[in-house]
């Protein structure tokens, strides 16, 4: 093995979709790194140990997405403050002994993509839809943006239960609404969605947008959702899942390679012209 030699790659399942390779990628271009190269690895939950035991020492890091997040921060030596309170990890970073670091960029990316939306309040009121590890990560961003306080609306009241503790270790108040009564929720200055592709479609029909509400939609395929649509067509500020994709990627690119500002035109203009070609 040549010590030019770095690799990386984005985890998950199913992974075959994933754009994240097309942003790293670019990024090692632009930054001129020759000898880097970022992958895309399908592996299952019950995989993911073996799979970093076996990786060798030319390996930089991981990006982690569905469904790896919990059991990346399980098997990481060390994991940042974030990563901890969330309970979720979407990056390893290897460190120089050899162990892993984990770390949860999909917060600092929601945190950067809501502000550019335009959330600069010093205590905005944040509502999110959705119980999995993407609003784990979106109650820590509403922590980071100054939120007291979060309405979480779920289809199951048990997932509200497991992100209590979240909440606590963020200092929030966790006010729980079933999706029922989710159209109330949209009375906020910030909403983020985080459920399934088709989940909140029925809702863009219910929502009363009031001015200036940011929404901030997790999906990204295909754009936009009826819950997007409905919301640029009363004119508010609205970020996809694609912009957090790239948001989320720039710091992660930072971790692996030590580069740092990440490219980010660069990288943004690769994302774009892909997800253009979908």
């Amino acid at each position: 093995m040549h010590n030019n030699q770095h690799r990386a790659a984005v985890c998950g399942k199913p992974i075959g979709h994933s754009l994240s390779p097309v942003i790293h990628n670019a990024g090692f271009a632009a930054a001129g790194l020759t000898g880097w190269n970022y992958t895309a690895i399908e592996c299952a939950e019950t995989e993911l140990a073996d799979l970093v035991a076996g990786l060798g020492p030319e390996w930089a890091g991981l990006s982690l997405t569905m469904p790896l997040k919990e059991a990346g921060l399980r098997l990481a030596a060390e994991a940042s403050p974030t990563a901890r309170a969330v309970g979720a990890a979407n990056t390893l970073v290897r460190r120089a002994d050899g162990a892993w670091r984990a770390d949860n960029t999909d917060v600092a990316g929601m945190v950067r993509v809501l502000r550019g939306a335009g959330l600069n309040f010093r205590t905005p009121v944040i509502s999110v839809l959705g119980g999995g590890g993407t609003a784990r990560a979106a109650l820590a961003a509403a922590a980071e943006l100054g939120a007291e306080a979060v309405t979480l609306v779920t289809r199951r009241p048990e997932a509200r239960d497991d992100l209590a503790p979240v909440a606590d270790a963020l200092g929030l108040r966790l006010a729980g609404l079933d999706w029922a009564g989710a159209a109330a929720a949209f009375d906020a200055d910030a909403v983020i969605s985080t459920v399934p592709k088709g989940a909140a479609d029925h809702l863009a029909g219910t929502v009363a947008w009031r001015p200036g509400t940011v929404l901030f939609d997790a999906l990204y395929d295909p754009w936009p959702t009826p819950l997007a649509a409905g919301a640029l067509a009363n004119g508010n500020p609205v970020v996809s899942g694609l912009d957090l994709l790239l948001a989320q990627a720039l710091s992660q690119f930072e971790q692996f390679t030590g580069v740092r500002p990440a490219p980010e035109a660069a990288m943004c203009a690769a994302l774009s012209a892909a997800a253009g070609q979908r």
